[in-house]
């Protein structure tokens, strides 16, 4: 075998045995009819999801590994709750969505909240 063959069969050979990154969940869509928990739960199986660090506030802050996407996921005490809200990233800036289970007037906070800080991004 001639050694620039040689060379790329090893570098090949040596892609094939590099980890892959896990799937990005760019058409993963919230479901308000899951209700609360299950939502939850979908949204921290996400491939690659990664929850932010947090302490004492009552919101779960998970991001994508591509950016693409991040959920607010309220916890006890935080305003909305239980609420989910979805962030993703589009060309004409963020599109937020939401569930609404509990405090109707908590969660409209929380959802022009995130909505200001979505916007001050995009100045």
């Amino acid at each position: 075998m001639r050694p620039r063959a040689l060379l790329l069969a090893g570098a090949l050979t040596l892609c094939a045995c590099a980890p892959k990154p896990p799937p990005q969940p760019a058409d993963f869509k919230i479901d308000c009819a899951l209700g609360y928990e299950a939502l939850a739960a979908r949204i921290a199986a996400i491939p690659g999801i990664r929850l932010a660090n947090t302490p004492g506030e009552p919101y779960h802050y998970f991001n994508t590994a591509d950016g693409q996407a991040s959920y607010v996921v309220t916890l006890p005490g935080g305003a909305g709750h239980p609420a989910v809200i979805q962030q993703s990233a589009s060309s004409d800036g963020t599109i937020q969505t939401g569930c609404s289970y509990g405090d109707k007037p908590g969660y409209a906070r929380l959802d022009a909240y995130l909505k200001s800080l979505a916007g001050a991004r995009h100045r």
